[in-house]
């Protein structure tokens, strides 16, 4: 399953962008990799430790904006469309457990 972050934070005073890089921060530091600007996706196995990420981004929201969670499964995530251009990383990103380098 997929847990996608999408958030609108205020940027206008230096305590709402030091907020949005905490924010920001926490969820490269718990693994989510980003789709676009403010859209964050991270994969997980279990529902237990999607209920442990969406508690953690509860706990840690920031004091104002828009911060939203949308979990999926692998199957819906790969049905995603891309209108305009292509999604490119280095990051491996995928469900199989075993990887060889």
């Amino acid at each position: 399953m997929r847990v996608l972050v999408f958030f609108d934070l205020p940027t206008n005073t230096n305590a709402d962008r030091r907020s949005y890089r905490q924010f920001r921060g926490l969820l490269i530091k718990n693994g989510f990799i980003m789709l676009q600007e403010s859209v964050y996706t991270r994969m997980l196995i279990t529902p237990t430790a999607e209920r442990a990420v969406v508690n953690l981004i509860r706990k840690n929201r920031p004091p104002e904006g828009m911060v939203q969670v949308l979990t999926v499964t692998e199957k819906q995530f790969g049905k995603m469309e891309y209108i305009t251009g292509e999604f490119h990383t280095d990051i491996i990103d995928s469900d199989e457990r075993l990887v060889i380098l």
